[in-house]
């Protein structure tokens, strides 16, 4: 049973969340993510138990206790959902580039990208 360890403090390693979990069950893995930028803690990671009553144990046992001066939030992991392609999204009423609006050539004009620069209409 995979495990959600929310407002952990940036001084916990995942040795010690092991060490915590180990109580309660077998631990087949502890990760605690990080920043992929600053490489800094971001506050949570998932521990993977042995088993659903091991996991559910360390529910029961660790949900609202206190480590390192904060108090933990235990829960079962949700699946990971599902993320959309792509970067841009255009703000709302916006247009897709080469389509009308200043600069972008729309109608029959040629202008935008690779259009031409002057005013030959």
């Amino acid at each position: 049973m995979k495990l959600y360890v929310g407002n952990l403090a940036g001084s916990v390693t995942e040795q010690e969340l092991n060490d915590l979990f180990a109580a309660f069950g077998g631990v087949l893995s502890v990760r605690i993510m990080k920043d992929k930028f600053s490489g800094q803690p971001r506050g949570f990671g998932f521990v993977e138990m042995d088993s659903a009553d091991a996991g559910n144990a360390a529910i029961s046992g660790l949900d609202s206790s206190e480590l390192h001066g904060q108090r933990l939030r235990v829960n079962e992991a949700r699946p990971p959902q599902e993320r959309s392609e792509g970067g841009f999204r255009p703000r709302s009423g916006s247009r897709p580039f080469g389509q009308g609006g200043s600069g972008s050539g729309g109608g029959n004009r040629r202008g935008g990208f690779g259009g031409s620069r002057g005013g030959g209409y």
